[in-house]
């Protein structure tokens, strides 16, 4: 396993991060059996770095369990999710949800905290319990969310701070690094939408544009984790040869065209695995961690198998010359270009 520093920090992650939301499945709905193995056989592996969030159901209560059964201790990163019933003292708020995680984890300090909400324009609030997004001036105003994350590095209950970036944000997040108080970005960042790492490709179409905002992050000292690296579920080669996801897994097709779509896709950057003699999962993970400013690529495992087969991909360094450049055209051609 290889490891790279984040930003102006002392914490060096490793390059394949434990993720362990939902989408995946092994830290909610596995057994406990199961997520012990899982886990041990992580660490076992270099693997030094778990991303948990309150809103993954019962994760941080499960990942607790685990590391203290193997008296574990790797570096953790939880989040705090605002709602719209936290508005009228976020700061509080903030607080409340990292001790929160503490007691749950089972640990007295957290290495990273991260805003679960992206930021948006000025005071925009979230709806409800929807937490996606959150207004820039909610993040940096009285009773805000980094007045909260302040509080608790001055209390020794955080070591660094985060947030998490969805697309279509990239002005927002400028904004918030500028602060300079920010030293991990959460960001997703695919094959099939790859403007997190660049200007976007003219005739590209994307859901979100991420802005290129892995050049900000490393232009301001800050690390990035990167999340939904298979674009849910769907850059594998079980996915695209039209098997189900793991049992484990959460299906996250909106419709069944949205999955046509989203394996015809898969299906046109595949040349990539294959020409490498690799799978289109480690493809996938190959491609995020040849980018300098991406820092760890946060796998989501059901299972066994496929923590192996992701940890393999750390040290394999960025594609030849020829396969950049015919990914770069099947991006051109917005996914129309075959892959011969």
């Amino acid at each position: 396993m290889k490891y790279r520093s984040i930003g102006r920090t002392d914490l060096k992650v490793s390059e394949i991060g434990f993720g362990c939301g939902g989408n995946a499945g092994l830290m909610v709905r596995g057994s406990f059996d199961e997520q012990l193995r899982v886990v041990e056989a992580a660490l076992e592996a270099g693997i030094n770095y778990f991303d948990v969030a309150p809103d993954y159901i019962s994760a941080e209560a499960n990942l607790g369990r685990v590391l203290h059964e193997l008296r574990a201790r790797p570096l953790l990163n939880s989040k705090v999710e605002i709602r719209e019933e936290n508005l009228d003292d976020i700061a509080a708020h903030v607080v409340r949800s990292a001790e929160a995680s503490l007691k749950t984890l089972g640990v007295d300090c957290l290495d990273v905290l991260q805003i679960h909400n992206a930021p948006v324009c000025g005071s925009r609030s979230p709806v409800g319990r929807d937490y996606h997004t959150l207004g820039v001036r909610h993040f940096l105003g009285p009773r805000g969310a980094l007045e909260g994350l302040r509080r608790l590095l001055d209390a020794g209950k955080v070591r660094y701070i985060g947030f998490v970036c969805r697309g279509n944000d990239a002005p927002y997040v400028r904004e918030l690094l500028a602060t300079g108080m920010f030293s991990v970005l959460n960001v997703p960042y695919t094959l099939l939408n790859p403007s997190a790492g660049m200007v976007l490709p003219a005739n590209l179409a994307v859901d979100k544009d991420g802005g290129a905002i892995l050049d900000d992050a490393r232009k301001a000292d800050a690390g990035t984790a990167i999340y939904s690296v298979l674009a849910r579920g769907f850059l594998s080669d079980q996915s695209v040869a039209g098997e189900a996801h793991h049992p484990l897994a959460r299906e996250t097709s909106a419709n069944a065209a949205d999955a046509t779509t989203m394996r015809e896709r898969a299906a046109r950057v595949s040349f990539l695995a294959r020409e490498s003699g690799i799978t289109l999962a480690q493809a996938a993970f190959r491609f995020v961690l040849a980018h300098p400013g991406v820092t760890t690529a946060l796998g989501g495992f059901s299972s066994m198998e496929q923590l192996k087969e992701l940890c393999a991909v750390s040290g394999m360094g960025p594609f030849p010359h020829d396969l950049n450049a015919r990914l770069e055209r099947v991006w051109q051609s917005n996914f129309a270009e075959t892959e011969s």
